[in-house]
């Protein structure tokens, strides 16, 4: 392995690792009693999102 090729891949993992770490710290906190069910087709509730085939 070559030196550019460990170069590359620990700029990688560091970029990836301190891009996790900001989102981390800007995001706002996940309140899971307000998110929307992952599979909600056909359980009576209604949408909130639009969609993009919807008619306008």
């Amino acid at each position: 392995m070559t030196v550019r090729t460990r170069l590359l891949r620990w700029s990688f993992w560091i970029a990836l690792v301190g891009f996790l770490a900001w989102d981390f710290v800007r995001a706002p906190a996940v309140d899971l009693r307000h998110e929307p069910p992952l599979i909600a087709a056909g359980s009576g509730q209604v949408v909130q999102g639009g969609h993009c085939s919807a008619a306008k």
